[in-house]
């Protein structure tokens, strides 16, 4: 199948969807029922992510090969330090660029086992600094780092990260997706921090759903998210009730970025959680509306 021409984007608010790799026929089924619903609303890009400690990296490979291949979209492939040495890594980022993807996003990554602390592999790159400067040796990628307005659990402070972010902007990313966080302010001071810390890149704030609010909860507890009270009290006795569970969400989502936007953010990353229709709604309260997508030359 030839790859259809991207089209251009012409909308003031910028958005890029996250989805995870599927484990099931029918999983991959729903996955590329929300692709196809979202490609419409012509995102900056797609990113598809990673399991803990590189567990999904075939599944993540073979389904941003087939966005690259069979859609309109630009896809950005997650790639982490955990569990492969740095010659395993170089495959991994050769055979991408050779596929045609020019989007990685550089994490550290987490370990297999559930809380345990960051081993980095003995052969492997050390930290997120050092796989973006070996990304950056390898070819020009466009390379996406994650940031963190509420502290990493693991680091020392809130200066901390920012050091590490500069340190990451040196090595070469070009700009940062934030962590989801619930309280508008927090994203606000975080940015004038990184700013006054001389970093310049986009920050482009982590937009999640809460339609399942007992999973985002435990989420945000394992990466260290607040839940203002408010957002907790909107889900009072709703348990069984998913129709209002998914309006309340679309509401907080679509607030949360209009408030963003009065403060300058002009760009959003929804995790989608691989459905599609609630990140549609919110997108399009916000203005952005689906155009045709091109038909691929090879089908016509």
């Amino acid at each position: 199948m030839t790859k259809a021409q991207k089209p251009e984007r012409t909308e003031r608010t910028k958005v890029s969807f996250e989805f995870f790799p599927p484990k099931t026929p029918e999983m991959e089924e729903t996955l590329w029922k929300s692709i196809r619903r979202l490609e419409p609303l012509r995102p900056e890009f797609v990113s598809v992510t990673y399991g803990a400690g590189g567990s999904t990296r075939e599944r993540t490979h073979a389904t941003v090969k087939r966005i690259h291949d069979e859609t309109t979209l630009e896809p950005v492939a997650h790639l982490t330090c955990v569990g492969a040495s740095r010659a395993e890594v170089d495959e991994v980022i050769r055979a991408y660029w050779a596929a045609g993807i020019r989007h990685i996003v550089a994490l550290r990554g987490d370990m297999p086992e559930l809380g345990a602390p960051y081993k980095p592999h003995p052969e492997g790159y050390q930290s997120t600094p050092e796989l973006i400067e070996g990304i950056r040796r390898i070819a020009d990628f466009d390379v996406i780092v994650s940031a963190y307005p509420e502290k990493h659990p693991e680091s020392a402070s809130l200066e901390a990260d920012i050091e590490l972010l500069k340190r990451k902007v040196d090595a070469g990313a070009t700009r940062a997706i934030t962590q989801f966080v619930f309280d508008t302010e927090k994203h606000v001071r975080f940015l004038e921090k990184v700013r006054k810390a001389g970093i310049e890149v986009p920050i482009v704030p982590g937009i999640m759903p809460t339609t399942n609010f007992k999973g985002t909860k435990r989420m945000a507890e394992r990466c260290g998210a607040s839940i203002p009270k408010w957002l907790e009290d909107y889900y009072i006795g709703l348990d069984d009730d998913l129709g209002t569970r998914k309006l309340i969400s679309a509401y907080v989502a679509a607030e949360q970025v209009n408030r963003l936007r009065a403060y300058g953010f002009d760009r959003f990353h929804f995790y989608t959680l691989n459905q599609a229709d609630l990140t549609f709604a919110i997108c399009h309260v916000l203005g952005l509306r689906p155009q045709s997508v091109p038909a691929d030359p090879a089908t016509v």
